[in-house]
């Protein structure tokens, strides 16, 4: 989603913001904008596309105000265009916003009917102008604001400065995250900490429904109802975390070849490999007495839930129900008084999957959660959380993040099968052996990409790609085709193998890719059918498997080889070839493989 920054600080802030806008890329963009108070005046400069563009134009026309406020935006209401970039502001207040304001129709109107005069299609124009209406009827900034937060509906965060306040920013969280950061004579506000780093480390995160009114020595927070409260000032470890891409083209090839190092990290916390054994920390329930298991997430995440539903009742003998958080959080699912619900994120600020944790807790669920991103909102609402341990994944489309969850999934169903009695000491110490040799596989996967650039340049050419795969393949070739519709733009689709037959066996002709995810397993044969079908059609087989082609029987356009692995961690080492490909098709294709058009990082709107 959108970023914001804000800063007090004690010379000009314009290069800060920019710098700390920088930082928030990896959310995902496509215009930019700073504002400051100069000389008791507001000032504003904007640009569309990437901040470099704003640099420029700062260049040709410098701010000077020692207060400000910044946003890269991600378009909700309104074209991508300079007009509808924030801030947005009136000659008595600028705004930046992240999130929806879902009532700003009705609000515009009121406005206009009163002389308000618009000039962007965005919904946070009408925030600008509600709180210049308070001014102008003579309150002062903060009850102007606080009675303009009254009318909003929706999700938002908010920063807001003044004509005529020179130490001062007022600040709001509803829904989307918002971070304050402590200085000395300076105070700062980020969508994030990693926005915040390299100013201060002492962060206090907001709450929903908190307002805040900042000046250089201080905050005052309020909730949602003025009350004056207290958030904890934590210490943030985001000034360790700041990336570069390294020697690498782009920050997603970083974090793939990144994988075997963190996912060592990740099973480092919850498997003592020395004995083999699972070591998950305590739970708010007891997996022997669960009769069901919910799991909800979003994107990536959602397959991985997919991935840990044939863990959790293969190997737990565990009923799972998986649905995508924006469905689940509208259906008003039936649950059992005492059960258990399970939340993947990787930002850990997923609305709908918030929204719908939140829908499980009112029904009596205990809430764990799987997170990239410890002080998030969906971590500090859970019973438990068992965070990943990915590092900051700045390119957009998943990918580090992505195979953690599933090494947490993985660690985390073999507890689940130990607890029910499915899974005695010898599984166990195979299940735990075999996750302990994923980091070795992903780093032979990656020692030889010449397969997957030749592969990327011919894919470059096609207009449709299939996916096939069986059993825990089947949501890796899910997520082979969504990275491969997020940053190259070809369309792909996945589908159970066996379905091929039930419809998309029509689509076959020679001039189709279709991407066959196939370990030697027990269902290795099943699969090899189903590539006949596709040969038998003219259609270009792409085999992704262990085992030789020529035992399919099958004329294979492309093979791409993988160690042999243990079917149950198979899809984490199948992960990596999926990857690969998308990211050299999307090499071949010119696009922006870290910042893919018209998506975000952290998705905080509906």
């Amino acid at each position: 989603m959108c970023g914001i920054v804000g800063v007090l600080g004690k010379g000009p802030v314009a290069e800060q913001l920019v710098d700390a806008l920088k930082r928030l890329e990896y959310r995902g963009y496509d215009s930019a904008g700073v504002a400051t108070v100069e000389n008791g005046h507001l000032g504003r400069r904007r640009a569309e596309g990437k901040l470099r563009n704003l640099e420029d134009l700062l260049k040709r026309s410098p701010l000077h105000g020692d207060t400000g406020i910044g946003h890269t935006r991600w378009a909700t209401h309104g074209k991508p265009i300079e007009s509808n970039a924030h801030p947005h502001m009136t000659d008595l207040v600028s705004v930046v916003h992240n999130g929806i304001i879902e009532n700003f129709r009705e609000l515009k109107e009121e406005l206009i009917a009163q002389g308000a005069v618009f000039t962007s299609d965005t919904d946070t124009e009408v925030i600008a102008h509600l709180i210049t209406r308070e001014l102008r009827a003579g309150s002062d900034p903060i009850r102007a604001v606080y009675h303009a937060l009254k009318r909003l509906k929706g999700a938002f965060a908010l920063a807001m400065i003044f004509a005529g306040f020179n130490d001062l920013m007022i600040v709001a969280r509803q829904g989307s995250p918002l971070a304050i950061g402590y200085g000395k004579d300076e105070m700062f506000v980020g969508s994030d900490a990693i926005a915040l780093a390299p100013f201060t480390d002492e962060i206090a995160y907001l709450e929903d429904g908190d307002w805040a009114v900042m000046t250089r020595k201080g905050v005052a927070i309020r909730d949602r109802n003025g009350n004056a409260v207290e958030r904890a000032i934590t210490r943030s470890l985001a000034t360790a975390l700041l990336v570069d891409k390294g020697n690498h083209r782009h920050f997603m090839a970083k974090e793939i070849h990144e994988q075997p190092e963190v996912i060592g990290h990740t099973l480092a916390a919850y498997v003592d490999l020395a004995t083999n054994r699972v070591d998950i920390p305590a739970l708010p329930f007891d997996f022997a007495r669960l009769t069901r298991l919910s799991l909800s997430a979003c994107g990536t995440a959602f397959y991985a839930c997919l991935v840990a539903k044939y863990w959790f009742e293969r190997w737990a003998k565990l009923p799972v129900d998986v649905d995508i958080a924006s469905e689940f959080r509208y259906r008003e699912t039936a649950l059992d008084t005492g059960g258990a619900a399970l939340f993947v994120s990787q930002s850990g600020e997923t609305a709908d999957t918030l929204a719908t944790l939140r829908y499980c807790r009112a029904q009596g669920q205990h809430i764990l959660s799987i997170v990239n991103v410890r002080e998030s909102s969906i971590a500090r609402e859970s019973d438990a959380i068992l965070p990943t341990l990915a590092g900051p994944e700045i390119g957009v489309a998943s990918t580090k993040a992505f195979t953690c969850q599933l090494t947490v999934l993985a660690c985390l169903a073999i507890a689940a099968g130990k607890a029910r009695g499915v899974i005695g000491p010898a599984l166990e110490a195979e299940l735990v052996q075999a996750l302990g040799e994923v980091p070795r596989l992903m780093a032979t996967v990656l020692r030889d990409e010449k397969p997957y650039e030749a592969l990327g340049h011919q894919l470059s050419k096609a207009r449709d790609v299939l996916y096939l795969g069986r059993g825990s393949s089947y949501p890796i070739a899910l997520e082979g085709a969504l990275k491969l519709k997020e940053i190259s733009y070809i369309h792909a689709e996945g589908y159970a193998a066996g379905e091929l037959k039930h419809g998309p066996i029509a689509l076959i002709d020679e001039n189709m890719p279709v991407i066959v995810i196939a370990p030697r397993d027990d269902l290795f044969d099943k699969t090899v059918s189903n590539m006949q079908e596709v040969a038998a059609r003219g259609g270009r087989i792409v085999l992704v498997s262990d085992a030789d082609p020529s035992s399919t029987g099958c004329a294979v356009a492309a093979y791409l080889a993988v160690p042999p692995v243990h079917r149950f961690v198979a899809p984490l080492v199948y992960a990596v070839p999926v990857q690969l490909i998308a990211y050299y098709t999307a090499v071949f294709m010119g696009t922006d493989v870290d910042q893919p058009r018209n998506l975000a990082k952290s998705v905080t709107v509906e």
